[in-house]
């Protein structure tokens, strides 16, 4: 716990392994290991900083305008800025979880073009988990997005806007409002079911549209008959032939596959596949057949073959259908008219009788339509180049601060921004700061720290400047100042040190009671300037704990630092999370940390229901399955429609919160939804002068 670290650097083992020129330092970085368990794995690389203050471009998300990083990297590697079932578009144009993502993947961003934001397609560069405090942003069309505050969004005002900000103080900054208009495509459709039916009607639709099935009789010389049987599908595009052989096989129809023309001048090379066998071809004739009743499932199945077979969506971004049979016409205009898109049928009275049924609507339902049926063909689903202007409904409805740090993630990307949720967002700023240093984003940040072991002397010189202006300096919102190995470099001291006597307003954010070494320090700064400390403390169920995150200090310890802080008079809040029905959430439970928390004084409490996003709920269903197996059909019911238990369940979780024993003895209870910014400081106190030094 957090008393053994204070003591056991005394007697370590320290080697100095190495030195290294990191990139941006001059002088080569002393590296060195530590003989402790905390320190397995992990490389300090000491360097000798020309500056500690750093000021937050107007570019980046970091919340306040300056801040000091003693450290590069972060040693509590958290178990999990963005949340991980944030839908992604990627370059074939589907969908993927951003916790799925990959560097390597190619997905879709923008770039300036004539004076006009266009999508296009771009790799992913890198990509990592984090925590930060969360927040709700909730679209007109319904969209919800769960972020960071940092988090920043295209807007129709052609900027960039954080989630959070403010039009002063130190969290001055462009900032998402409401009726404030994002920019994209708009929310995005949930993909099909790719079950029996929809595969059946994906093979109606194209074996219809473009195929080739027939049964012909000839006769021998003998005077005998015989039949001759066929099916063929000849296409340009391999994913339409490769998935209409797939559908097939799962209906015991077995087919080869053949070049069927070779590419010649402007021509591309024709596939295909077929085969001859009765039964094949009577099986093929058998599943083609219009259903008397067709299900929601064999529509979208036969409007995504349809279109692979006779689809198009070219650079004038107008997605047409075309045929000459009017009964595939008029079940396609009528299919598209049932889940909901608004279709024109166009008739040039051509001699072959050639009809289009067209989706009108603009690229927001030309993607509603990709993503609700799911054509195989990556080619007609590219919107690459098309400008991002729609109609969607984007208008911002509610931001709303969840009161607490849950897992997210971000990714880095070449154009520098990417489509999360239909809308706009940019890169994120914390990991990727570390492929500055040539270290990568991932495990690196864990592993790899830096340590500017002379910052508490150059943030004294900086602040202590005559044209040091005394604004808000925040630490913690880049990575944890007081990660465990500062019990061996005790950089924080000399930090609060420069702040007090420069009366500079401040604030930290961390998860370790190690800043209790500091409580003097802080209440000098807090009497001199303004100062405010937050802890993140999950459940207190040690399981749950130590499943999310490892390397962190006890949550009851950092309880009992949240109680020495309030009684020291610095104002100090906690973040409760998750709960989690059946596990921590029964009355008895809720009540004893709603207790605990209103002993310690937290000037600010929050709790919510546990999210499963992503990978973690595969990961929390695993741990429930080996803990708690007979919760698990309670978890899949709760659980069965997405991230977010239903509105019932949230109510009564709300209700726990508010009627624990502690709730007289505590200050009242923030809900998620009123909630401030967990970083913010209380009002500033005017700032102190220097003293004048006196020569005799």
């Amino acid at each position: 716990m957090c008393e053994h670290v204070f003591v056991r650097w005394d007697n370590l083992k320290v080697d100095a392994e190495e030195s290294r020129t990191l990139p941006g330092y001059r002088e080569p970085a002393t590296v060195r290991t530590f003989d402790a368990p905390e320190a397995l794995d992990t490389r300090f690389y000491e360097v000798r900083s020309k500056s500690a203050l750093n000021k937050v471009p107007k570019q980046s998300r970091m919340p306040f305008r300056w801040t000091i990083n003693p450290y590069r990297g972060c040693a509590h590697a958290c178990s999990y800025c963005s949340s991980g079932d944030t839908e992604i578009l990627m370059a074939d144009g589907r969908t993927k979880p951003l916790a799925e993502i990959r560097p390597g993947d190619r997905i879709y961003g923008t770039v300036k073009i004539d004076q006009y934001r266009r999508y296009a397609a771009t790799t992913v560069l890198d990509h990592w988990p984090t925590t930060k405090p969360a927040h709700r942003v909730v679209l007109e069309d319904g969209t919800e997005i769960v972020c960071s505050g940092d988090h920043r969004f295209w807007t129709a005002r052609a900027k960039w806007k954080h989630v959070t900000g403010a039009e002063c103080g130190p969290l001055r900054r462009p900032h998402l409002t409401l009726n404030d208009e994002l920019m994209g495509i708009g929310r995005l459709a949930s993909p099909p079911d790719q079950n029996a039916d929809y595969r059946a009607g994906y093979l109606c639709g194209m074996i219809r549209g473009d195929g080739h099935l027939g049964s012909r009789e000839y006769r021998r010389q003998n005077g005998g008959c015989w039949t001759h049987h066929l099916f063929r599908l000849a296409l340009v595009d391999l994913d339409g032939v490769r998935r209409t052989r797939q559908y097939l096989e799962a209906i015991e129809v077995e087919t080869q596959e053949s070049l069927f023309a070779a590419a010649a001048g402007n021509h591309r090379e024709i596939n295909a596949i077929h085969t001859q066998r009765r039964d094949s071809v009577q099986a093929i004739r058998s599943v083609i057949r219009f259903p008397t009743w067709p299900s929601l499932d064999w529509r979208k199945g036969f409007l995504a073959g349809i279109f692979d077979a006779e689809g198009s969506y070219g650079d004038y971004r107008i997605l047409r259908i075309a045929n000459t049979d009017t009964e595939l016409i008029d079940r396609t205009a009528g299919y598209l008219r049932q889940l909901g898109f608004d279709v024109a049928v166009e008739d040039r009275q051509l001699d072959k009788g050639l009809k289009c049924v067209r989706i009108r609507g603009g690229i927001c339902e030309h993607m509603r339509f990709f993503h609700t049926v799911d054509p195989a063909i990556s080619r007609k689903r590219s919107i690459e180049g098309a400008m991002i202007k729609s109609n969607a409904r984007l208008r911002v409805v509610a931001i709303e601060p969840l009161g607490v740090d849950v897992p997210l993630y971000d990714i880095t990307t070449g154009t520098g921004d990417f489509v999360s949720n239909g809308v706009i967002s940019h890169n994120c700023f914390a990991r990727p700061t570390h492929t500055y240093l040539e270290f990568d984003a991932g495990r690196d940040f864990e592993k790899e720290i830096v340590v500017k072991v002379n910052v508490p002397e150059v943030a004294r010189a900086e602040l202590m400047r005559p044209s040091w202006q005394h604004e808000h300096v925040a630490l913690g919102t880049n990575t944890d100042p007081y990660q465990w190995v500062e019990g061996r470099y005790r950089l924080m001291p000399g930090i609060w040190e420069a702040m007090r006597d420069s009366g500079t307003p401040s604030s930290v954010l961390t998860k370790s009671p190690l800043l209790l070494r500091d409580i003097e320090l802080m209440k000098q700064v807090h009497a001199a300037a303004g100062f405010a400390a937050n802890l993140s403390i999950p459940t207190l169920d040690e399981k749950a704990w130590r499943a999310s995150e490892p390397h962190t200090p006890h949550p009851r310890k950092r309880i009992e630092a949240v109680g020495e802080l309030n009684r020291a008079g610095i104002p100090t809040g906690v973040l409760i999370a998750p709960l989690m029905p059946g596990i921590n959430d029964s009355p008895a439970q809720v009540e004893k940390i709603l207790e605990l928390c209103g002993a310690a004084g937290a000037t600010s409490i929050g709790g919510i229901p546990l999210h499963l996003r992503g990978e973690v709920r595969d990961i929390f269903m695993d741990w429930l399955r080996s803990y708690r197996p007979d919760l698990v059909p309670r978890y899949e019911e709760l659980y069965a429609r997405g991230a977010y238990v239903g509105k019932p369940e949230r109510e009564r979780i709300a209700g726990l919160l508010r009627r624990g024993p502690g709730r007289r003895r505590m200050p009242a209870l923030r809900s998620p939804e009123r909630d401030t910014d967990p970083l913010a400081m209380p009002a500033a106190r005017p700032p102190r002068k220097p003293a004048q030094t006196k020569l005799f």
